[in-house]
């Protein structure tokens, strides 16, 4: 039996069945302690709900069904997603320079449908298992820390760029902003997080090209531009230039061996690198960045992808019901916002 402050969620054979709670009182059989559900919501934010029985076996000698795993960890998980708003990180005192990054990484959903008949003689299953759709949709994390901090503010969604902006902006106001911070941002060159850095915190933000994402184009023009035994050689040289904001003489270099203009894009890695730097030049202040100590990647922000999201969302053979996918992300970041106790105290 799950309690909070407005029902009791008791599992039967059919599932969960839920009753106001000034009807239901005591423990019932089948019923689960708030201990209980904490340990299986605990076991099921890191593992896939097959896993958490042998967990539960293995650590408290116990068996639980994997539905009612499955049903006890998406509850809280929406639970989190209600109370988000009163969740929410303690803001840190004020701060000279934040760093803070966004970036997206797709999730695998399920959707499911009911089909409708061409005709009427025709008879179709209603059941919705039989009738789904399965694809990729992206969520998109943010970060944001004081410089002399190692302790970021994590916000995710799978909504719109623009409430990605607002999540990155919340995140720097708890990370200790105040209107005359300064906001330095990195990405991997997405268009959207250098719009929302503009629109969220405009003089105040400086946003720079993910530098090792920036190298990728021109590892790939670099065979077309140097000799083959020179390659490396090549490669350090326009590095060194990017660093010392010399990106001119980068295209410079590039420029005599532009592809023609007949051939496609996806054959001429030479002319992606000059236009990759052509319509970037505000986004490239690298030596800025590394005279004050700041970081020149994202690599931060894809790390958190790969331990936050990734880790639970991106289990081999799981496919999500979008809510469900929504609600384990803020499940995630609640944790990784060390706001798991918080959560648990206000529904005692």
């Amino acid at each position: 039996m799950i309690h909070t402050n407005e029902q009791v969620y008791r599992i039967g054979r059919n599932g969960f069945r839920i009753r106001p709670f000034s009807e239901t009182a005591g423990i019932h059989a089948r019923g689960y302690s708030r201990t209980l559900q904490r340990i299986v919501c605990d076991f099921g934010a890191d593992h896939s709900f097959g896993a958490v029985n042998h967990k539960l076996k293995e650590h408290y000698g116990i068996t639980l069904p994997t539905s009612a795993a499955r049903k006890i960890t998406e509850l809280h998980a929406a639970g989190i997603t209600k109370l988000a708003t009163s969740l929410q990180v303690v803001e840190h005192h004020s701060a000279t320079v934040i760093i803070a990054e966004s970036d997206g990484s797709m999730i695998p959903i399920c959707e499911t449908y009911l089909p409708e008949a061409p005709e009427p003689s025709v008879n179709l299953s209603n059941d919705r298992r039989k009738h789904k759709r399965l694809f990729w949709k992206e969520a998109r994390l943010s970060m944001a820390h004081a410089e002399d901090s190692r302790t970021p503010v994590f916000a995710g969604t799978m909504e719109s760029v623009k409430i990605a902006g607002q999540q990155m902006m919340l995140c720097v106001q708890q990370a200790g902003a105040t209107e005359n911070t300064k906001i330095h941002c990195v990405g991997d060159g997405a268009q959207w997080i250098a719009n929302q850095v503009e629109e969220k915190f405009g003089s105040n933000g400086k946003y720079l090209i993910d530098f090792y994402h920036f190298c990728e184009y021109l590892s790939a023009a670099a065979p077309y531009c140097a000799k083959s035994n020179d390659v490396e050689t090549w490669l350090k040289i326009q590095k060194d230039a990017l660093k010392s904001n010399q990106y001119r003489r980068v295209l410079h270099a590039l420029r005599p061996y532009l592809e023609n203009q007949t051939i496609e894009d996806a054959q001429a890695p030479v002319r992606a690198c000059y236009r990759y730097i052509n319509n970037r030049p505000n986004q490239l202040d690298y030596k800025t960045a590394i005279e004050k100590g700041l970081p020149i990647g994202s690599g931060e922000i894809e790390s958190a992808h790969r331990y936050i999201l990734q880790k639970r969302l991106k289990l081999s053979g799981a496919w999500w019901l979008l809510q469900h996918a929504k609600n384990m992300i803020n499940l995630r970041t609640c944790r990784a916002n060390h706001l798991w106790d918080d959560y648990w105290k206000k529904i005692a």
